[in-house]
Parts: C-alpha cells; structure tokens; sequence
C-alpha cells in the first residue's frame, strides 16, 4: 500500500523535464499554422483538427524516454498485459511493436490512426471514438515482462533486474491479473481518448498477441488548463492525499537517475528507459470508513485534512520521525506508514508513483471492490520496490485494511526518434 508514494521526501511530485516541455514546443512550432503553442507553466496547447473542444495540451511520443514515465498523472487510465501467441516469433512482435509506435505517435497528436489501422477495402477501421477530444495529453507507453524474453529466444537479453518478484507475507494475488509478455499503460485527460487508445493497440494485437488482464483507473482532473508539467496530490478512496512524497526527477538529475535506467553498463534498448511495478491493491473500505479520524491520520502519519505530517507544518513540510510527545511517545507511530516507507528508513530506496483509484462496484459479499492501481517507476526494483514492500509487508499499520490482489514487473524499453520503434534496439539487436 502506498499513500506516501514509496519515494523520496522532498518537497516535489513534479512532472516531466523541461526538455521534454521543449522537446514538445519544438514539435508544435514546425507543425505548421494547424498548432498553436503557448508556453505557461511548461504547457504545451494545440488545437487539433475540425471538431477539437479547444486548446488540449500534447505530449509528445518520441523523446529520450517514453511518455507516461515522469509524465504527470493524468484523470483517466487503463492498464494493461497481453500474451504473445503461440504462432508469435520475434518477426511478429516487432510487427507489432512497430504498429503500436506509429498508432500511438499519432493519437499522441490528436490524430486518427488511420495509417496502423487499415480494414477491408480501404476502411481505416477507426471508429471514430474520439474524433473531437484532440491530442488530450494522451500517453501510451510500452514494456515486456519476463516470459517475453523466453518466447522469442532473448533470454541471453533478459535483465536481472527482470526476476521475478518475491512472495510478500499476506499477499493474495491472482495469478489471472497478475504477470503478462507485454505491458501498455495509456493515460489521457479524456475518457474517451483513453479507451479508443486501449481498443487500437488490442486491436493492433490481434494474431499476435491476447490481452491478459485490463485495470482501469481514474484521479481529479487538473484544475485549469492541462499541461504536461503540472504536479498536484489527489486523493485515493481512502480520503487520503496520494503521492505527497513524490520525487522530482523531470528538476533534479540525481533523482532521475533513480527513476530512469542510465549507465554505459546499461543495455542500449533499455538506456532511458525504466522498471515498472504495477500492484492492484483493495482497500477494506467498510472497515477503514468506520475509525475514528485520529485513527486513520496515526496509521499514515499524516492529517487528512490537508495532508500534512502529524509533526506539524503543510503538505509538503518534512515530517520529522524523531518528534515525540511530552511523553516520549513518538508522534509518527512506529508501524505508521510514512515512517516505514521513508526513504531514510530504506537505505535510500526511491520510486516515482503515478497511481489510479479504482470502484469496480460490489463484490459477490457486498463489500465494496475498490482501491489503488499502485504503478511505481524505479531504475532498479531490487533496490526500490522490493526492499520498501518487504518492510511494509511486516508491520505496516495500512496492511490491516488493504489486500495486494494482482502483481506484475515489465521492463519499459527507452525512448525511440521518429522513424523508430519501441524496443527495436532490443528485437532487432
């Protein structure tokens, strides 16, 4: 569970670089009279097309990294993972992984993605879903988990860092959503823009790969204008502010490196890019809405009315894990979550979460089948997710109302120029 974020505290949760915020003004620019930019906190707007519903902002596809990794968070989100066929050889996946970059390039820019989606005579087989949402800050970012390695004879290729994930105490996983060959995240600030992006890149699959598992989730949206580099907690279904902890690592280079794979060790298809963990986790919310507030505010360490540590200050204040009471009873209870997810207390282990609440509605007992879609970025699982969860998993105040349902690692492949496709460097290396 992981309302602090599992990640660095400071003062931070921003989005992309501003290289990225450049990158993306640069595109706009030589695009033609069609597309407008306008430079406001690092936003980048264009009005795509006939039909668009004003200014939505664009984030580019191709870049040093993949969009969707130190992107901000966008409203509306779909997860997936899809098995590569048995008829699937290395041919065909780079088949698809080609179509997938181009149709995602284009959806990215507001586009139909008319060329990667071709049906019978001539009929581009695009249904029209999201003709006039525009660009809608749209992300789709691609990675491979284990088995795809062993499909298609890239063992040798295979990363350490890709190694199974060990069992945690309490764990109650379903090995049906859990795992899977490829992995797509898509994010975008319309719901319909997501979900035609989500039916594409499937239907782009067909033949060569199955969808294993879809988890859907949402946040707020951002107040006023969207922009690639807003940053902002939101609350989860447990009322608490998500994400407070957030590293920086689009401002600080040091914490980037902890987020994004770098290295002249690094293999080429993954430089750039990075590991993600993503973990289904329901929240017991008939029993946690029944405590007492104070009760909830000692098992996060922090107040829900503002989310400020219980030592004092706002949101973004250091909390202060050697504070006491006149006592000597230490303010941050010891099993509090943001004691045993600090950083400090981890040797240092650092994440970048961009997590989605979910409300599946009612399950067969009645209770409310609802939570977090836990999705965390790090250069390394084995020294970020791994070593936090392990101890959160021992005495985490949280883990009474939360059960882990679904797991999965990928490795997310770096950045690709125009005219490339994720994880060429890797298929055709």
């Amino acid at each position: 569970m992981t309302v602090e974020g599992r990640a660095a505290e400071e003062p931070g949760g921003r989005g992309p670089s501003g290289d990225r915020s450049r990158i993306a003004r640069r595109a706009l620019l030589g695009a033609g009279g069609a597309a407008a930019a306008l430079a406001a906190g690092g936003a980048v707007l264009t009005t795509s097309g006939a039909g668009a519903r004003g200014p939505a902002a664009v984030i580019p596809f191709h870049g040093p990294y993949q969009a969707g990794i130190l992107t901000r968070r966008q409203p509306y989100a779909h997860l997936a993972a899809l098995d590569l066929g048995p008829e699937a050889d290395r041919a065909r996946a780079a088949a698809l992984l080609r179509a997938w970059t181009g149709a995602a390039a284009r959806m990215s820019r507001g586009e139909p993605p008319a060329a990667a989606c071709p049906g019978a005579d001539g009929d581009t087989g695009d249904t029209g879903v999201a003709l006039g949402a525009g660009p809608a800050s749209l992300t789709a970012t691609f990675g491979f988990g284990a088995g795809l390695f062993d499909r298609l004879g890239l063992a040798p290729a295979r990363p350490e860092a890709l190694a199974p994930l060990p069992d945690f105490p309490d764990d109650r996983l379903d090995p049906a959503r859990s795992g899977g060959d490829l992995f797509v995240q898509i994010g975008a600030d319309d719901p319909f823009a997501a979900v035609h992006a989500l039916r594409t890149l499937q239907r782009l699959a067909r033949g060569t790969a199955r969808t294993r598992w879809v988890m859907s989730g949402f946040t707020r949206p951002p107040a006023g204008a969207p922009s690639p580099a807003a940053s902002g907690t939101h609350r989860n279904p447990m009322g608490q502010l998500d994400g407070t902890a957030n590293p920086a690592p689009g401002e600080d280079p040091a914490q980037r490196a902890r987020i994004l794979v770098t290295g002249s060790d690094a293999p080429p298809w993954l430089t750039g890019g990075s590991y993600v963990v993503v973990r289904r986790i329901r929240m017991l919310l008939d029993t946690w809405e029944g405590l007492p507030v104070h009760h909830r505010e000692e098992a996060v360490g922090r107040r829900v009315t503002d989310g400020a540590p219980l030592t004092g200050g706002t949101e973004r204040t250091p909390v202060d894990l050697e504070a006491a009471r006149p006592d000597g009873i230490p303010v941050i209870a010891a099993n509090a979550h943001i004691r045993l997810a600090a950083p400090r207390t981890n040797a240092g282990a650092t994440m970048l979460r961009r997590g989605w609440s979910y409300y599946d509605g009612l399950r067969p007992d009645g209770a409310p089948d609802a939570g977090l879609l836990f999705v965390a970025w790090q250069a390394d699982p084995r020294t970020g997710f791994v070593p936090v969860q392990r101890r959160l998993a021992r005495g985490d105040a949280l883990a009474r109302y939360t059960e882990h349902e679904a797991s999965a690692l990928f490795a997310v492949a770096g950045g690709v120029a125009p005219g490339e496709y994720v994880g060429q460097r890797l298929l055709e290396g």
